[in-house]
């Protein structure tokens, strides 16, 4: 029971070792996505992300068809399909229907190897929609370290000439960047993030994790290292303060992580609008002054 106390009711809390798995698979996946979507929305990919999360839970379904664990047949489906969205899809443009056409073969491979699947509980892929963060082993939150490792390397590596093609795509190119093969190896890492990342959300709710933080970011920050900085914050946040309430309520963790992470970008959007129209308000009047004080003068 919640008791105000906060060391007692943390101590108490942290006793548990699913709710330990829990906290430090959650810190792990808010920091890759915090990393990862800043790009995905200054790329103009959140489709391309939520639709990753979809066509992983085809690869989960396809997984334990072929007696794999899902998060293998989740990966290997994620990262081949950001491979061949990244191809086929470099231009924004071109990228909606791409993704929408490997996205609906990818749901019609989930639904047969549904079909396909009679042994065994058809639960361990249903739990790939819905997220099962404090079902997470030991072994799966080291699985999930080396995964965020290598994610993060990855975006360490292709940093700068991604940030550079993901301003400006055609003066980079023009640089002699190579824009195609970046974009292929971008949305190979976006694949791995999404899959890390539904461990804790959910297929449904990815959104959550790998998009709703960086979108609160950008609007706060104007510099790249601040905006991945206050995304990781935001991230890590969500995830932490959602796990501690769902714990004390009952509800589903994924519910208060999506809650806290939405209510956050709402709220900055307020106080954004409120902040602009105060600004054009500010600007409206001194224009006004302005104009009188030359009428007067003449």
């Amino acid at each position: 029971m919640f008791s105000w106390n906060l060391f007692s009711d943390l101590n108490q809390m942290l006793s548990y070792q699913f709710m330990v798995n829990a906290f430090e698979v959650g810190g792990i996946v808010a920091v890759v996505a915090g990393v990862v979507g800043y790009f995905v929305i200054l790329r103009r990919t959140a489709f391309a992300a939520h639709a990753l999360s979809h066509i992983g839970f085809a690869g989960a379904a396809g997984g334990v068809l072929l007696s794999w664990t899902p998060i293998l047949g989740l990966i290997i489906t994620c990262v081949t399909a950001g491979g061949v969205i990244g191809a086929l899809g470099q231009r924004v443009r071109e990228r909606d229907t791409v993704i929408g056409i490997v996205l609906a073969f990818a749901l019609g491979l989930g639904v047969l190897f549904l079909y396909l699947y009679s042994g065994g509980d058809a639960g361990l892929v249903i739990s790939i929609l819905f997220g099962q963060i404090v079902g997470v082993t030991s072994d799966q939150v080291v699985q999930t370290l080396a995964i965020g490792v290598g994610t993060l390397l990855l975006i360490a590596v292709m940093y700068r000439p991604l940030l550079f093609a993901s301003v400006d795509e055609d003066v980079a190119e023009a640089r002699g960047v190579p824009v195609r093969a970046l974009s292929i190896a971008f949305m190979m890492t976006v694949g791995l993030a999404v899959a890390v990342a539904v461990q804790v959300v959910g297929v449904l709710l990815i959104f959550a994790l790998v998009v709703t933080p960086a979108a609160i970011a950008e609007r706060l920050c104007r510099s790249p290292g601040h905006a991945l900085f206050a995304g990781i914050a935001i991230a890590l946040a969500s995830t932490w303060i959602g796990l501690t309430v769902a714990y004390y309520t009952g509800d589903p963790v994924s519910f208060w992580i999506v809650s806290l992470s939405t209510g956050t970008y709402a709220i900055v959007r307020v106080i954004s609008w409120f902040v602009t129209r105060r600004s054009s308000l500010r600007a409206g009047r001194l224009a006004a002054d302005s104009g009188l004080g030359s009428v007067t003068e003449g």
